[in-house]
């Protein structure tokens, strides 16, 4: 009868710990579409501005080396929340997202007084973006 008593307590108790197990593993299967993961797609949008900004001013370099490292990270930061490397490299191979971003980024740098033709407002924008040590910032330099 012990033996018994001592069965069901542990059923009992596994039986409560389920849905715990179930509420932790729920998060990883119901991962939402990378183009809908904000840091990831807000640190892509501005490693864009910082290329095009580059491209623009004169005056402005990439930080190669720093781009390569946060690229690296940022695949790290999407592996850590469950995303597989099958789904990180359709996104990024996607020219619908990569159009996304592009257009997101030129947005951005319109929105902040960039006119195409007008590399001063290129290196204006570039020194502010340092200034304030943004993503984009980060991974521009100033010859």
């Amino acid at each position: 009868m012990r033996g018994l008593a001592a069965y069901r307590g542990r059923a009992r108790a596994a039986l409560v710990a389920l849905p715990c197990v179930v509420a932790l593993a729920a998060p990883a299967a119901a991962l939402p579409p990378l183009s809908q993961e904000r840091h990831i797609n807000d640190s892509l949008v501005q490693a864009r501005v910082a290329d095009m900004l580059r491209r623009g001013c004169p005056t402005l370099d990439a930080r190669l080396v720093r781009a390569f490292s946060e690229a690296r990270k940022l695949k790290r930061y999407a592996k850590d929340q469950g995303y597989t490397d099958a789904q990180i490299d359709a996104f990024l191979d996607s020219k619908e997202e990569r159009r996304r971003i592009y257009a997101e980024a030129d947005r951005y740098m319109v929105a902040n007084g960039v006119v195409n033709g007008q590399p001063d407002t290129f290196c204006r924008l570039g020194q502010q973006e340092i200034a304030r040590k943004t993503i984009a910032g980060s991974l521009l330099v100033a010859r």
